[in-house]
């Protein structure tokens, strides 16, 4: 089997061969959305591999390093679960970015307007996967999972205004997630946040 050398140029957009087809087929692989496999490196290419990077937390600028490859070839314990749960998780992180900058709405649960909750309640509903409107109902579905196993596509949830699960987001990977926020709209936030950080209590997992 062809495996690219980790000594090679970075392979970046605009690239094309045997290494780029090889990348194209891991990220699949893995569950990353890239079109097709056929050696070109598209945007379609481009998102894939920076929503890999996001995942394994190395710097997120859609180029194939010597890093990035080095990742790439690994057959980590979290990569095996990536077949049912990691496509389905990259798509949902691919769809829930589509809506930076959506303004916030009390109660709202469309494009046109989510609050926290009805922000995961309609990305995930995209797919198929029904939950409670509320943050707190969220909180209870699904498995609970540790912020060492955190996965892109997983529920974070935070207590702020009440105490309780009263905030919820999407994991991204690299220590973010992506939220309906009161004072921004929907935007990408750390984990490590001086505000977020010190209200964080838990995740689940609901794929």
């Amino acid at each position: 089997m062809f495996v690219p050398n980790a000594e090679a140029a970075a392979l970046r957009q605009g690239d094309r061969g045997e290494q780029v087809q090889w990348i194209q087929e891991r990220l699949e692989d893995l569950g990353y959305e890239v079109g097709e496999a056929d050696g070109v490196f598209g945007e379609e290419t481009r998102q894939a591999v920076i929503q890999f990077q996001l995942s394994r937390g190395l710097d997120a600028d859609g180029v194939v390093g010597a890093g990035t490859l080095y990742a790439l070839q690994q057959r980590q314990a979290a990569v095996e679960v990536s077949r049912g749960f990691g496509r389905r998780g990259a798509q949902i992180v691919q769809m829930a970015q589509q809506y930076m900058g959506t303004p916030y709405v009390w109660g709202g649960s469309s494009p046109g307007g989510f609050d926290c909750s009805g922000f995961i309640y309609y990305i995930y509903g995209q797919f198929g996967i029904s939950l409670p409107r509320m943050s707190d109902g969220q909180f209870e579905v699904g498995r609970a999972i540790s912020g060492d196993n955190l996965l892109p596509g997983d529920l974070v949830f935070f207590s702020t205004y009440e105490p309780g699960a009263s905030h919820s987001g999407i994991y991204l990977g690299d220590g973010q997630f992506i939220s309906a926020t009161s004072s921004r709209g929907v935007l990408v936030t750390s984990m490590d946040d001086s505000y977020w950080g010190s209200r964080y209590i838990g995740a689940s997992r609901v794929l």
